[in-house]
């Protein structure tokens, strides 16, 4: 049976933490040491807009003790992930080239979502729980230091997920400068959570009934613990929470330190946490709250077994994806049946061109989400549509998606129907030719598969490609005027060829 040593680190807003698992297919993931080092880098970003050069080098000496450690038990991998406070920090990019040059570790700052989605990933490990709690509606409240993020389930389906900036950390920050008693400070505190949370809901709840809380974050973590303070007691009722959290308010920093085996840092930390939890309580109407007890670094961990092909999860992450892509298109009134026509098209076109275009599994997921997006921008402006629609991809999370991947279905989509200028089209943050290339390839498949639903009446809805001598022949057996969808074709058919070196040809099948 081989066994596999990984190493995750967790560059938050408020704390470094390396865990090392054990991961193999026959028991699964198992953590076998956890560090953690408080280091508030998100005190700093957030007032000020950089990381200071004092916390850089406690940064730089705590990762090189991780090193070490990592080396001690001769891990063979490892992944370290840098959240909100690196993301918003103007000098991130020297902080990384520091700590590399110093450390020898490279750590990426990855976007919001996927954030969000490893700690999705780390519930979903829990397969038996998360399946069944799922099943009825159900939040993820992931209130961590930085900010907070909504995402709302139904019969085992992902409705939405939204951030919001509420982080435990961030909103300390913002009541220190408040010189009132405790009481009156949490008062405060109610109002600005509920404040943030109103607008959520009169968008996203409306009618929907949720029944269960899955709290995931660090504080969250605290709730509950044994006397031990090991063991986290899982399920929680909602009167249980409120009256914890009422007992809590009531409780002196010391006092908050002592009963739960935590320093002031922390401490100062859990009654804002609370709050937000039991104001979420009062916005959903839910009556109970799930804590798994995960961290980030679980994610992680879950995401590197999934890849080395040691955990199946039974769960449809692909599916979670594409769902929030549709209901963000509903979201924008987009042309239901003209959607999922082109749907089906742009993928019978990338599966067919398969030889041809030398794209793998996660660009034909970005072209789909491209083809149900594609026609968003209509929502506020007929006449700048595509730049419309770009706008509204970049603004909008998709869990499980890059910034880099919703850059990319952002500019297909643009570039759907504006002129393709390969000197203008590059990314923010990567300007290679091979992004350049991709984004081509795939705005050539969903102008041609748009093409082909030209008049929005899906009279291709069975057609058939097939690749022969160098030509794209796709056979239609709709038997009435096809002269618009022809038209759109040949306009199309040049870039095409450009990109493919293989023409677009339509071909009617013959009247008897």
């Amino acid at each position: 049976m081989a066994m596999h040593f990984f190493a995750a680190i967790d560059v938050g807003s408020f704390e470094l933490e390396l865990a090392i698992y054990e991961i193999s297919a026959k028991t699964g993931i198992r953590q076998i040491d956890h560090l953690r080092h408080v280091i508030a880098l998100g005190k700093d970003t957030y007032n000020t807009g950089k990381v200071s050069y004092e916390l850089v080098d406690e940064m730089c000496q705590i990762l090189e003790s991780f090193s070490k450690v990592m080396q001690s038990y001769q891990v063979e991998a490892y992944r370290a992930y840098a959240t909100s406070a690196m993301r918003e920090a103007r000098n991130s990019q020297i902080i990384l080239d520091q700590i590399f040059v110093r450390t020898g570790i490279e750590v990426r700052i990855i976007s919001n979502s996927e954030q969000r989605f490893l700690s999705y990933k780390a519930i979903a490990a829990k397969e038996a729980e998360f399946g069944k709690i799922i099943q009825k509606g159900t939040a993820i409240a992931d209130v961590s230091f930085g900010s907070m993020q909504m995402s709302l389930f139904d019969k085992d389906a992902l409705i939405s997920t939204q951030n919001m900036p509420l982080g435990v950390l961030r909103i300390r920050e913002f009541l220190s400068g408040i010189q009132n008693k405790t009481r009156d400070q949490y008062a405060l505190l109610e109002e600005l959570v509920d404040n943030e949370l109103a607008a959520y809901r009169k968008l996203y709840l409306k009618d929907r009934e949720i029944k269960n809380i899955i709290g995931i974050g660090e504080s969250v973590l605290y709730f509950f613990r044994s006397a031990d303070g090991r063991k986290t007691k899982e399920r929680v009722s909602v009167e249980d929470f409120k009256k914890f959290c009422n007992r809590l308010m009531t409780l002196s920093i010391s006092q908050i330190e002592d009963e739960f085996g935590i320093n002031a840092d922390y401490a100062t930390l859990l009654v804002p946490s609370a709050i937000i939890y039991k104001q979420i309580f009062e916005l959903t109407g839910a009556e109970m709250l799930w804590i798994p007890g995960i961290h980030l670094c679980d994610g992680i961990a879950a995401e590197y077994a999934q890849q080395i092909r040691q955990l199946k999860f039974v769960h449809s992450f692909e599916d979670d994806i594409l769902m929030a892509s549709r209901n963000m298109s509903k979201r924008y009134r987009c042309h239901t049946s003209h959607i999922q026509n082109i749907e089906v098209c742009v993928l019978k076109i990338f599966d067919s061109m398969k030889r041809y275009h030398g794209l793998g599994s996660r660009e034909r997921l970005l072209l789909q989400i491209a083809a149900i997006l594609h026609d968003c921008g209509k929502f506020i402006s007929m006449r700048n549509a595509s730049q419309c629609a770009y706008n509204i991809i970049m603004s909008t999370e998709i869990i499980g998606l890059s910034h880099k991947e919703r850059e990319i279905i952002a500019h297909v989509v643009r570039y759907n129907t504006e002129e393709f200028d390969y000197n203008q089209v590059h990314l923010q943050d990567n300007k290679s030719e091979a992004a350049t290339i991709l984004i081509a390839k795939l705005t050539a498949m969903l102008r041609l598969a748009n093409a082909l639903d030209r008049g929005h009446k899906q009279k291709f809805e069975s057609c058939k490609f097939t690749v022969k001598n160098g030509q794209l022949i796709i056979n239609v057996d709709f038997m009435g005027d096809i002269s618009l969808e022809t038209l759109a074709v040949n306009s199309k058919a040049d870039f095409f060829e450009e990109i493919f070196s293989i023409r677009p040809v339509l071909k009617q099948k013959r009247r008897v």
